[in-house]
């Protein structure tokens, strides 16, 4: 059995592709800052019949996500997929003019040295594998900077670029890497962005293993 690793485990988008990469027979690792939601999360997984484990880890703490992913292989299996999907904090969305250079040292190392550090920890395992999925998912600001929003702006672009690297790098070990952008909120109600809608269309990402940047729909104009 292989794991699918959540970073950014939550009650909404992460528990919809938890469930779904579940449901396909891989063992789940939720890693979240949080161990009372963890807690929740692998209990209702549990009742799904879904193996799921919870680490705790911030993705700010270079050395707690990289021993979360460590203890995840050890205890499930090896990490085939990873998804990146943790929530920025709200102070990292403040208008251009009102963002110093400080202001931008969270944001890139929660969409940049985050990521590099999950992928760095997962990789070995899928090339001994042969196979592996890395999953970006990201707002609209990543492929569209917004003024009113510069920090994750300006750390999405970062991680996009990285993405994009890495899918152009890693294709020949037959690993796929692809982001998927949500323009708007992630809502139970939305069609194409409720939770399970997302989850299903990045399942289908890792199956499909076609193209870098995907979009659950259209950008508004």
């Amino acid at each position: 059995m292989t794991t699918f690793a959540l970073i950014g485990a939550g009650p909404g988008l992460g528990l919809a592709t938890a469930r779904r990469f579940g449901a396909a027979g891989h063992s789940v690792a939720l890693i979240a800052r949080n161990t009372q939601r963890l807690d929740s999360l692998t209990a209702e997984l549990a009742d799904d019949g879904i193996e799921a484990r919870g680490f705790a880890a911030d993705v700010l703490d270079i050395e707690s996500l990289t021993a979360a992913l460590y203890a995840a292989a050890t205890a499930l299996g090896p990490v085939e997929i990873l998804q990146y999907s943790p929530v920025p904090r709200a102070d990292f969305m403040k208008p251009v003019l009102d963002t110093g250079a400080d202001d931008l040292d969270a944001p890139l190392a929660f969409s940049v040295k985050g990521p590099v550090t999950a992928v760095n920890a997962v990789l070995p395992g899928m090339r001994e594998l042969g196979r592996g999925t890395l999953l970006f998912v990201n707002g609209s600001s990543a492929v569209r900077p917004n003024p009113n929003v510069a920090g994750t702006s300006i750390a999405f672009a970062a991680e996009s670029a990285y993405a994009h690297m890495l899918y152009d790098t890693l294709a020949s070990q037959n690993i796929h890497v692809a982001q998927l952008i949500v323009p708007g909120a992630i809502r139970p109600d939305a069609e194409h962005s409720s939770p399970d809608a997302l989850a299903q269309r990045l399942y289908d990402i890792h199956t499909g293993r076609d193209g870098f940047r995907h979009y659950s729909e259209p950008l508004p104009d």
